[in-house]
């Protein structure tokens, strides 16, 4: 049931995101071409749908919010393609493909890359049914999120620590930007999309900081364990970018036993919800067991 719900929703996201994309004029084909490459090649669109689960948790309908979803997918993928670039990681592939400079080339993806960041913003501003002032505080989430505060100060951070030896507490700092704070705004912006009150924002604050520690802890543990056919990228590029880890910094069983304790503060954040979270809980127990 709850993969057949994720499968759902993955396909409804697909669906919107390609609409949403399509409906933008832009002045080169080949810009668009690069921006949809990236944006439809696959994957688990696990940003809108923690955004649709949040506001699940709260109202019960967080369809309605599919607008503001994709526009996170889209922040999302920008932060991929500028991610893979030689300047960067220097990857390859990216889910079993080459990765977007290889087809389009380093200029284009830079491009396709700020292109998807900042229709992200438009296609927010195109959510029917909120009121000015939530869609305001949204973006105000997204928006911290996205830079220097969060996602791309996260990735200074990584940069400056290849090669470089780092304490757990750092390590955790950069992974809250660079992962961890797209994860809170979608789980947040999709409660205050919903009207969730104080005490129900900050529980679903928790658990979207757990959540996030998780999801990364268990991507180091991939990067050792896991086999390329499903991860549809290399294993082992941590250690070939000199990269610190929650593998590398303790160990292997250590980053299982982080993994799942985080999983379990997670659930404890969602105690005070019913059936209605049952997806966000299913969702962070599955990161145990990923494969890809």
């Amino acid at each position: 049931m709850f993969k057949h719900e994720w499968r759902r929703r993955v396909r409804l996201v697909e669906a919107d995101l390609l609409n949403e994309l399509r409906r933008t004029e832009s002045l080169d084909k080949n810009l668009m071409r690069a921006m949809e490459y990236s944006l439809m090649s696959g994957g688990k669109r696990l940003r809108p749908i923690l955004l649709m689960a949040a506001a699940d948790a709260i109202s019960g309908n967080g369809e309605k919010f599919i607008t503001v979803a994709d526009a996170l997918e889209m922040i999302h993928t920008y932060s991929i393609i500028h991610d893979d670039l030689p300047a960067m990681d220097n990857d390859d592939y990216r889910r079993g493909k080459f990765t977007n400079h290889k087809v389009f080339g380093e200029g284009l993806a830079i491009l396709a890359g700020d292109a998807l960041l900042t229709l992200a913003f438009e296609v927010v501003l195109r959510q029917r049914g909120v009121p000015d002032e939530v869609l305001l505080a949204v973006l105000r989430e997204i928006s911290i999120a996205a830079g220097m505060a969060g996602m791309v100060g996260g990735q200074a951070l990584d940069l400056q620590s290849e090669g470089v030896q780092i304490d757990l507490t750092t390590l955790r700092l950069m992974h809250m930007g660079k992962t961890g704070t797209l994860f809170r705004a979608a789980i947040c912006s999709g409660a205050i999309l919903a009207g969730a009150n104080e005490v129900q924002l900050e529980n679903l604050t928790r658990y979207a900081a757990n959540f996030g520690l998780a999801f990364q802890i268990t991507d180091d543990i991939l990067d050792v364990t896991g086999d390329v056919r499903l991860l549809g990228k290399p294993v082992g590029s941590d250690a070939k970018n000199n990269k610190a880890t929650y593998v590398s910094l303790t160990s292997l069983d250590a980053a299982r036993q982080l993994a799942q304790a985080a999983v379990e503060d997670a659930l404890h954040a969602l105690e005070n919800f019913g059936s209605e979270a049952n997806f966000l809980r299913e969702l962070v127990q599955y990161l145990l067991t990923r494969e890809k």
